[in-house]
């Protein structure tokens, strides 16, 4: 599979942009466990050309994180082209425009997956987009804004002759926000469609190899996108890798080796940050992990783990976890 000038080897697995949580750590830490692209936290292209100082520093990249798109967002032609050149000059592999998000102060103004109730205005953009910048620009967008207005399979062929180099389709629509199952059929329909040469990017309810696999293989889709069931479990992109290329689950590591990947992931975030903003940065990858579920009367442990305010307690803790899920795991 081909992006621009990107080539892939069979079954890619990408991480989705997440807001708060794609930063750089994050997505240094889903690389090395084979994410073959990452995506920055989604950037408003309003707040971008205003020189907002939060905003431009999630320009940040690296070459060991290649490669990686930066992606925007907004409604306004003329401030999307002008944030998709500011993002050029950041060097990524590739821009990618969100057309997708469905939170209300995103989708309830106009912008994300508020676009799929003008479609023109989005096609606007993404040709002026893409006319106005050298790297390739792709696109990642919803079923449609509701079950009556289930656009994609239309908008998709339309998308692609505005020039963009890939399509992502997340299998909702903006009014089911998070809620129910993922409808991979339309992302199918899109795949299948003999007018559609672009690669095809499903995303929705990837959260295991097996769901991996049955996207590949059910739907036909060139790549997968993983986003929350990769937070606090940046370990899953090599689950999904290893069982795409050679069809066997992989061995589970020890309850230790995943708790040790979480800190590193906090160490990471609180040097980027301080400590105090870096454990509360940490807070919804620790929230989220599917490392302790499982362990009989956590609660009281999980509130204690989210409302530590140092590493040292924080780690305490975790320490205090490991050694209670030892003594548990061997009577």
């Amino acid at each position: 599979m081909n992006i621009g000038n990107l080539t892939f080897d069979d079954y890619p697995v990408f991480l989705a942009p997440m807001e708060d949580v794609t930063d750089i750590g994050f997505r240094l830490l889903c690389k090395e466990f084979g994410a073959d692209m990452v995506y920055t936290e989604f950037i408003s292209s309003d707040a971008l050309i205003r020189h907002i100082n939060k905003t431009q520093s999630k320009l940040e990249v690296s070459d060991e994180e290649r490669p990686v798109a930066i992606q925007i967002y907004g409604k306004d032609v003329a401030a999307m082209v002008e944030a998709a050149r500011i993002c050029e000059t950041a060097h990524p592999d590739v821009i990618d425009l969100n057309f997708g998000c469905p939170v209300k102060k995103v989708a309830g103004k106009g912008a994300g997956s508020g676009m799929l109730r003008t479609p023109e205005k989005l096609l606007e953009i993404t040709a002026a987009v893409v006319r106005a910048v050298n790297v390739p620009v792709t696109v990642k967008t919803r079923l449609g804004w509701d079950h009556d207005n289930q656009i994609i399979v239309d908008l998709a062929e339309k998308l692609q002759d505005c020039g963009i180099a890939a399509l992502t389709i997340h299998g909702r629509t903006r009014a089911q926000m998070y809620t129910g199952e993922a409808d991979w059929t339309l992302i199918g329909a899109v795949k299948n469609n003999p007018h559609i040469h672009i690669p095809i990017i499903g995303n929705g309810d990837i959260t295991s190899p097996e769901t991996a696999k049955q996207a590949f293989d059910r739907y036909g889709v060139d790549a997968v996108m993983i986003g929350r069931g990769s937070i606090g479990a940046p370990w899953i992109f090599q689950e999904v890798k290893n069982y795409l290329n050679d069809g066997n689950m992989p061995e589970k590591q020890s309850f230790v080796y995943y708790l040790d990947v979480l800190k590193r992931q906090i160490c990471q975030s609180v040097k980027r940050l301080d400590e105090r903003r870096g454990i509360l940065h940490s807070r919804r990858h620790i929230a989220a992990s599917p490392l302790f579920k499982g362990i009989p009367d956590f609660k009281p442990t999980r509130v204690a783990m989210l409302r530590a305010n140092t590493m040292e307690e924080l780690f305490g803790i975790m320490n205090q976890i490991a050694h209670k899920y030892e003594k548990l795991t061997s009577n």
